[in-house]
């Protein structure tokens, strides 16, 4: 195996590392509130999630859609400045932030990272190589906008839907007990977390393939930018061994400490995240599952009263996702930096 294909192989498997992280990162998305409501136990919901996880894969490979993926890998930093020492600081940087914000049980963006890692090290690429004026042509503005626009609109439309939703169950079951309730919403909550789970792998798994078709892209191993269907199952196999293994500390801040949840306003909170998830994957948008659940739960917890939701904890969360991106950013532009010094590539 010559040393181009090796690099290139070892960046796939970094990347893939980094899907796996994301799994474990936001498995408290996918189960926090089926496993707060105890309606699954969190082993069983934890393979209900990763089956889900992985079951998004098919539309892909049948209809070829990945649009979620040109937008991360090509339509947010210029390609034809993309190289495989550029992939790879993107991730390192991407994988620090998650595992930082882990470790501190704060539910930040895998999504907001990637993207921030990737950016930041295309930039430090061209500052290296061309001087620090020509950094910001690095940047496709266009791509950007939509993004940083959806990590405000995607979580209000989680906790409008959530909000909404729950006001028509409450209408809907108005003459029924609150334990009549939770008999049926115990049952549909198993559709909800497994159509959040979906939307969850539908557009996560995208981002991934889009950094390793990016790289494949820079390595002269694809023309042009074209997902392959290995990397489609391969990004939905990581994603879904990921959530396998649970992330249980920020289960407990999104299922527990932000507010209280019962069988019903989990079924609201999961099913509006699915819808506020599946609106931009349609629209070829990358957006931040834990932002849209955070969301999502805060509208369901307030329809009682504001004081419901900890909203001191979600300023926190917040300020997890204003700092994701540039911290990222500046992880990946540092790790490039690092590995042009180290190898004498750009």
């Amino acid at each position: 195996m010559d040393s181009a294909l090796l690099l290139v192989s070892f960046i796939i498997l970094v990347a893939l590392v980094f899907d796996f992280i994301n799994g474990f990162h936001d498995a408290a998305n996918s189960v926090a509130t089926i496993v707060a409501t105890r309606v699954l136990s969190p082993f069983q919901a934890v393979l209900w999630a990763a089956f889900w996880n992985f079951i998004a894969a098919v539309p892909l490979l049948f209809f070829h859609e990945a649009g979620v993926a040109k937008t991360v890998g090509a339509g947010m930093v210029d390609i034809r400045l993309v190289t495989e020492i550029v992939v790879l600081g993107g991730l390192i940087g991407a994988i620090f932030w998650n595992l930082f914000t882990w470790y501190y049980g704060l539910p930040s963006s895998s999504s907001h990272a990637l993207i921030g890692g990737y950016a930041g090290a295309t930039m430090a690429k061209v500052a290296a190589t061309r001087g620090l004026g020509s950094t910001l042509d690095a940047i496709i503005p266009s791509g950007w906008v939509s993004t940083v626009a959806f990590i405000f609109i995607a979580p209000m439309i989680g906790l409008v839907l959530g909000y909404v939703l729950m006001v028509a169950v409450f209408w809907m079951f108005r003459h029924s007990s609150p334990r009549r309730m939770d008999i049926w919403f115990r049952r549909l909550q198993l559709v909800s977390s497994g159509l959040f789970s979906y939307s969850h792998g539908a557009n996560d798994a995208q981002k991934t393939m889009g950094i390793i078709t990016s790289v494949l892209v820079a390595a002269g191993y694809l023309k042009e930018f074209d997902v392959q269907w290995w990397v489609v199952l391969s990004a939905h196999a990581a994603i879904a061994l990921g959530t396998m293994s649970g992330g249980w500390r920020i289960v407990h801040t999104m299922g527990a400490r932000l507010t209280r949840l019962k069988p019903r306003s989990g079924f609201c909170a999961e099913t509006a995240g699915a819808i506020a998830i599946l609106f931009p994957t349609y629209l070829k948008v990358p957006v931040s599952t834990t932002h849209v659940i955070t969301g999502a739960i805060a509208g369901v917890g307030s329809i009682q009263r504001l004081k419901a939701v900890r909203w001191g904890l979600a300023t926190d969360i917040l300020w997890a996702w204003v700092l994701t991106i540039p911290m990222s950013a500046l992880v990946g532009a540092f790790s490039f930096l690092l590995l042009f010094w180290l190898t004498g590539r750009a």
